[in-house]
């Protein structure tokens, strides 16, 4: 008899695990979540879910036009604008503006430089660019996984790479301000020149592997002035640019357009890791300070001469992708000689696929805060379109047609001018449109909250997961709120999506979301198990205690 109540304490014990196994069935999940789920489904979170707001609304004071050291910057109305004093600064150079631009710009002084006004029509025609190379969500060699990350959509942060004008400070010291520096971000800025400018680019290689610079369709000599490397390419020219060194690309164009530059070393892998970005050559005009870069793309608030001339807006469109398989080799080690077998050699490009699809750096949901097109009735707009992705797009907006007057930085004849409603795009294609929203029933159908989209359906989802991808929207001012966001007809309309555990595939498709209930409280569930056990196993030896008195 004492042998056998030796395991009288366990009973608590194992009341404790009936307890747990109880409250750990689908019918709780399914009250502490908040989520409707098919009888047998349980929900398995594997990180606490996160709710975003449609838009962060972190400088609604940089959406106003204003003038800044002399620069006109037009009104931007997206939730997330471009930092005006770096527009101020793009276009005037860091030569020529004030202290309070310089300090509130967060660019190197030496990043871009304009001067030398060669051919007497009131603008520089010499100008000095530096750019160095950011990585994004990588494993940080001195302190992995500290620094704040970048999100292309809720809760996915792929690792990829940028060029970026030349910042203050090392990049270390850049990465730990990354929130409060927009310039840290996907894609690599769009650079604009002036047809005829004498323009000097320095690679700056901050990035721990060797790139280089190649300007695809841009008009350049294949060697610098002084006999160097100018093609960016290591199998027809010199060696990459090393890790800490630096190198001076020459060019002197005479052909305006849309261009593509991109580094030209291992070029699967790093022109797909993201070091690509738009080359614009504007036409020479009178007076034609251009605004040399537009970090992240989208709307151009400084347009050139000759585009005010013809147009009311101008915005970039890049389109890129990334594989995840790629894009985690730097995520999993900080060993540069781990990171480069990984890539290198052990990653083959041939067995790739393509799981995030991204415009202007940002992935759907998030592409609604800095990569819409924002319209009015009878506009004409300008829309460069670049494809960086590996595979093909079909970009289609709703409601309208617009016409392709360039193809690859060549101007059609008008006679050859296509109007369409679908633009195919092949990789490292560009497109020129013109964007006309008259009510017609052929340019437009009207105002309203557009989709804007690719028709190769796999560049809509993340990873699988739609909506997603390159959705964005065009949409009309005055359907907008004050924050910029777009009034969609339902007021539900974008809360499943801006959920990280929807893209994780961790939610039923069309579940609901109650109020106060985000994901399971397993703190709790385990006191409470704990509890329930203590109870039944104390009563258990009260009994057992009577019964020992009693005998």
């Amino acid at each position: 008899m004492h042998n056998k109540l030796f395991y009288y304490p366990l009973i608590p014990v194992v009341f404790a695990l009936i307890a747990l196994s109880v409250w750990l069935q689908p019918e709780f999940f399914q009250r502490a979540s908040g989520i409707n789920l098919p009888a047998g489904q349980t929900p398995r979170l594997s990180q606490p879910m996160k709710i975003d707001k449609p838009c962060l609304n972190a400088h609604p004071e940089w959406r106003a036009a204003q003038k800044i050291d002399g620069v006109d910057i037009a009104e931007s109305l997206l939730c997330d604008p471009d930092n005006p004093y770096n527009i101020a600064a793009f276009v005037k150079g860091m030569n020529n503006i004030s202290m309070h631009t310089l300090m509130n710009s967060r660019i190197a002084e030496d990043a871009l430089t304009k001067s030398d006004d060669l051919d007497g029509d009131g603008d520089p025609d010499i100008i000095h660019i530096k750019l160095e190379v950011l990585e994004l969500n990588g494993a940080t060699p001195d302190s992995p996984g500290v620094f704040p990350t970048y999100d292309i959509a809720p809760g996915i942060q792929p690792g990829m790479w940028a060029f970026s004008p030349k910042l203050r400070g090392m990049s270390v010291k850049n990465f730990r301000s990354i929130k409060a520096n927009a310039i840290l971000r996907a894609p690599s800025p769009v650079i604009r020149i002036e047809q005829g400018d004498k323009v000097y680019i320095t690679l700056e290689n901050t990035h721990y592997f060797p790139h280089t610079l190649h300007f695809h369709g841009a008009d350049h000599a294949f060697k610098t002035s002084s006999g160097g490397d100018n093609d960016g390419v290591p199998v027809t020219g010199a060696k990459p640019v090393m890790p800490g060194n630096t190198r001076t690309y020459e060019l002197q164009p005479r052909h305006a357009g849309t261009m593509l530059y991109h580094c030209h070393v291992q070029t699967d892998k790093h022109l797909m890791m993201g070091l690509n970005g738009m080359f614009v050559v504007e036409e020479n005009k009178p007076n034609n300070w251009v605004q040399t870069f537009n970090v992240g793309a989208g709307h151009v608030r400084h347009s050139s001469v000759a585009i005010k001339e013809k147009y009311d807006r101008e915005y970039d469109l890049h389109y890129q992708s990334i594989d995840k398989n790629l894009a985690k080799t730097i995520q999993q080690s900080n060993d540069i000689r781990v990171i480069s077998k990984a890539m290198h050699r052990v990653y083959n490009m041939s067995e790739s696929n393509e799981n995030y699809f991204m415009l202007n750096g940002h992935s759907f949901p998030y592409t609604l805060r800095d990569a819409l097109v924002i319209a009015k009735p009878d506009e004409d707009i300008k829309l460069r379109v670049l494809n960086t992705q590996h595979s093909n797009i079909a970009i289609h907006i709703h409601g309208h047609k617009a016409t392709i007057t360039d193809y690859d930085g060549v101007r059609q004849n008008p006679a050859a001018q296509i109007t369409r409603d679908v633009y195919n795009l092949s990789a490292a294609q560009r497109i020129d449109l013109h964007l006309q929203t008259v009510n017609d029933g052929l340019h437009s159908y009207g105002e309203g909250v557009w989709l804007f989209h690719d028709h190769v359906e796999m560049g809509v989802a993340n990873n699988g997961m739609s909506p997603g991808g390159n959705i964005a929207l065009l949409a009309y001012e005055s359907l907008l709120n004050e924050q910029g966001m777009p009034a969609t007809q339902r007021d539900d309309a974008l809360d499943d999506v801006l959920t990280n555990s929807y893209y994780a595939k961790q939610r039923p498709l069309w579940g609901k979301l109650e109020a106060g209930g985000l994901a399971p409280d397993y703190p709790a569930i385990i006191i409470f198990g704990l509890l329930i056990g203590l109870i039944i196993g104390l009563t258990v030896y009260i009994i057992y205690g009577l019964m020992r008195a009693g005998s």
